[in-house]
């Protein structure tokens, strides 16, 4: 039979197929590097944008790195994944905080209604960012809806891609919003785009909830 599928094989055929496919990853993986810092982009108008990145954060937690969270445009939410997550911004007479977060926004810009409170902010929020790009203590930054500041001209491309310019050799950086531009997806090591098959608001008229958009 070609082209066997795995439950119609023996023992010893599915055996010897894991075999000749782990010959193949090991030749892959023979001259990689085993670490580099990424530039990383989630973009697209499907969810999971922030949410796969807060499980990056979540990894790097885990393995004891220090982390920064810059928020653009969300900031006034307070969401949820803060709350969660101040178990790590904690810091003691002996030790730093693990994680630094910083919601920086005032709130969507449909609420606000005021560019150039708005730009101002956005302003703010990449200067800090680029304090912790700089700071070899920080082994992941993730700065949130910084391409809905890129897309409304809060930011500039030309100043992220500089700013970008200054990442440590081992440090990764997060950029999450819809509608990246092509510099900056040019410029990244690995980029993913959420597309968007069905919404419940979309469809049902069903509000964001707790628990599922903040």
């Amino acid at each position: 039979m070609e082209n066997p599928q795995a439950a119609d094989l023996t023992t010893e055929q599915y055996k010897r197929k894991m075999e000749r496919r782990k010959e193949v990853q090991d030749q892959r993986l023979t001259g990689m590097v085993s670490e580099k810092g990424l530039v990383i982009v989630h973009t697209g108008n499907g969810k999971g944008k922030t949410t796969a990145a807060l499980g990056m954060v979540l990894r790097s937690l885990g393995h004891g790195y220090r982390v920064a969270i810059v928020q653009f445009i969300k900031g006034a939410w307070e969401p949820a994944e803060k709350a969660a997550f101040d178990h790590w911004a904690v810091a003691t007479d002996t030790t730093p905080a693990q994680l630094e977060f910083h919601a920086m926004g005032e709130g969507f810009t449909w609420e606000t209604q005021d560019r150039e409170r708005d730009t101002q902010l956005a302003q703010q929020a990449w200067e800090k960012a680029l304090t912790y790009i700089a700071n070899p203590d920080f082994k992941l930054i993730f700065l949130d809806e910084v391409n809905i500041a890129l897309k409304l001209g809060y930011l500039s491309e030309a100043q992220v891609l500089l700013g970008l310019d200054q990442k440590l050799e081992q440090s990764h950086i997060i950029l999450t919003g819809r509608g990246a531009p092509q510099g900056l997806i040019d410029r990244a090591d690995l980029v993913t785009e959420m597309t968007l098959v069905k919404h419940p608001f979309r469809e049902q008229g069903v509000k964001a909830q707790p628990g599922i958009e903040f």
